[in-house]
């Protein structure tokens, strides 16, 4: 079963899970709001993507940062501290699928990975 990470209400996430269930794929869904991301589960993440992959610059949460609080965003540790303090900065959804992750939705990538698992 595939583990879903994201925050419920976003459209992005929306369109993943529609997808999933329209596709009768099962899945947990972990929502960050409820289920805020561990330190733990961040760097697990980054042994298959790197940290940049996870922070979501375009949202309104990395914009309301000041720019010296985004400056200071330099590595994966800097990056942990941000997420940790702002799981909506993450992006989202996050598909965990065996030894790799998925991040955001395309359904072209989905048909590829999800469909072949």
């Amino acid at each position: 079963m595939l583990e879903v990470y994201g925050i419920k209400n976003c459209n992005t996430v929306k369109k993943a899970l529609d997808w999933l269930t329209t596709n009768g794929i099962a899945y947990n869904f972990h929502d960050y709001k409820k289920e805020p991301v561990t330190l733990a589960k961040l760097q697990e993440w980054q042994t298959l993507t790197p940290w940049e992959s996870l922070v979501n610059k375009k949202g309104t949460t990395w914009k309301k940062l000041s720019p010296e609080e985004q400056a200071a965003v330099i590595d994966a540790n800097s990056a942990n501290v941000v997420l940790l303090k702002n799981n909506s900065m993450i992006k989202r959804p996050i598909i965990e699928l065996g030894d790799t992750i998925i991040i955001g939705f395309d359904e072209n990538i989905y048909i590829e990975k999800i469909n072949k698992s």
